[in-house]
């Protein structure tokens, strides 16, 4: 099983003096030697180092307190999330699995050994609390794979104690530096290691691999491919969290997938869409997947706090125990059924065909197109749409075939408001409040459809209940309720939609 831990931390070159004096750090009382830690290190990547262009980290190392399996995802400037597993020969499933978006098929290999002897000292205050770990490195890299060659320096690392204070580390280094100690130019050791065992080429220079990161947008097509290669990015690096299932993963995920779609439909002047639509069809299979269980959990959420503002003297009957009963219902087995949905082919390929559609982009006429001309055309087509099927919906009287019209509006502003994100950077402050407004109504409607769900549910469990000889009472009020709910909605829409109009679309 493996453990996570958030590791903060902070490197710095050294000259090979050792490391300064650290007793006059403000809060540390006394410098403890720990002795020396001789630690080996295999860091394990594709032979193409995908894991290293996203400054992933997977290593098997011996020697010291920790040895074992270590993932590290990056979430910030010296900031990394450590997931750790057992030692063992080869790469644990557990860790394997959190890295598939990124390797996909490709073969995890050892890439590079690093060998330190670690001089630890242990930062304490009065009372012998750790407040961090600082160490001086003595490291020997050997490039494991091609005719990279190997590398040898000195480093300092401060590492803070578990739920320490991150301004501890700006005291420490506000130290250091005054000793001439300067921070580190590699983010960690594998990077700098990477870096000074490249195989050079044949002027002497060292060859980089990887894509060059793409410029500025100029073009039309330049705005929509960052978006896309934004919302790309989005689904590969919450993959693992999804797997871990982290709080809002699965959502975030799965508005990536929307947004990727949306941008694909909104802009079919810009990117071919006998190429996209395949695509589209396949992310609205994944969104599919991705919300087969968060869909009940927003009900479910709705359903519970409309119960919990009633008084007990309008609960009658196992309310309670019948909602709970329909909420877990699809829920059992949901993560590794989702897990299971992540790791099939279908979603690797996917994933592949992104990829594909960034390095080859199937750019038509307009992606070469003043971007000011033709991402407002597509923002103002989507913007119509919207327009339109609000004025169908404020015809019709209240009832399914109202529901049904505002229901479509809802999706329509939710794929102009995308479109407008992708836009904005362009267009600027325009497509900025578009953005804003069409995320209001997107709010408005979509209170409304929450609705209409909720009424449909709370008919399905009074029916259970009446058959079998319950109350339906309690369902009928919240069914009330939920109808004020939408009549508010809906006399709230038109003074709404009037401030939308009065704002001109770009």
């Amino acid at each position: 099983m493996a453990d996570t831990k958030r590791e903060i931390e902070r490197k710095y070159e050294s000259d090979d003096s050792g490391l300064p004096d650290l007793t006059g750090v403000a809060g540390v009382s006394a410098v403890l030697d720990k002795g020396v830690a001789h630690l080996d290190a295999t860091y394990y990547d594709t032979a193409g180092l995908r894991l290293a262009a996203a400054s992933i980290t997977l290593r098997r190392r011996t020697g010291g307190s920790d040895a074992g399996w270590h993932l590290k995802f990056p979430v910030g400037p010296g900031v990394r999330d450590e997931i750790r597993a057992p030692l063992s020969d080869t790469v644990p499933s557990t860790l394997a699995s959190l890295v598939r978006s990124r390797v996909r098929d490709a073969e995890l290999l050892p890439v590079v050994r690093l060998r330190s002897e670690r001089d630890v000292r242990d930062l304490v205050d009065a009372e012998g609390r750790l407040l961090a770990e600082a160490s001086v490195d003595a490291v020997r890299a050997d490039r494991l794979l091609g005719d990279g060659g190997s590398a040898q320096w000195t480093e300092i690392e401060v590492e803070l104690a578990d739920g320490g204070d991150p301004a501890f580390l700006d005291a420490v280094e506000k130290r250091l530096r005054k000793a001439g100690v300067r921070p580190s130019k590699s983010a960690s050791k594998l990077a700098r290691a990477l870096a000074e065992t490249a195989p050079r080429g044949k002027n002497g220079k060292k060859r980089s691999k990887g894509e060059e990161p793409p410029g500025e947008p100029v073009t039309a097509g330049d705005h929509v491919l960052a978006y896309v290669r934004a919302q790309r990015d989005a689904v590969v690096e919450l993959d693992p969290a999804v797997r871990q299932d982290a709080p809002d993963s699965v959502h975030s995920m799965r508005v990536a997938t929307r947004r990727l779609r949306s941008a694909f439909r909104s802009y079919g002047k810009v990117l071919d869409r006998g190429v996209t639509d395949p695509i589209g069809a396949e992310l609205k299979w994944l969104a599919g997947e991705l919300g087969v269980d968060r869909d009940r959990e927003v009900l479910t959420e709705r359903l519970t706090a409309a119960l919990d503002d009633l008084s007990r003297t309008l609960v009658s009957g196992p309310v309670r125990t019948r909602l709970d009963t329909w909420a877990g219902a699809r829920r059992g087995g949901s993560r590794s059924r989702l897990t299971g949905v992540l790791d099939s082919e279908r979603y690797l390929t996917l994933l592949d065909s992104l990829d594909a559609l960034l390095a080859a982009p199937p750019s038509r006429k307009a992606a070469a197109g003043k971007p000011g001309k033709v991402l407002a055309k597509a923002v103002r087509k989507d913007f119509g749409k919207v327009s339109a099927l609000v004025e169908q919906a404020l015809d019709l009287a209240p009832g399914h075939d109202r529901d049904l019209a505002l229901h479509e509006a809802r999706k329509k502003a939710k794929r102009t408001r995308y479109a407008a994100e992708a836009a904005a950077p362009a267009l600027g402050d325009p497509a900025t409040a578009l953005v804003k407004s069409m995320k209001s109504l997107q709010t408005l409607l979509g209170d409304h459809q929450d609705s209409v769900m909720a009424r449909e549910t709370l008919r399905e469990l009074s029916a259970v209940a009446h058959a079998a000889g319950e109350s339906a009472f309690t369902y009928g009020l919240l069914y009330g309720r939920e109808e004020q709910r939408a009549a508010a909605a809906e006399a709230e829409l038109p003074e709404v939609w009037k401030e939308i109009k009065a704002g001109a679309p770009v």
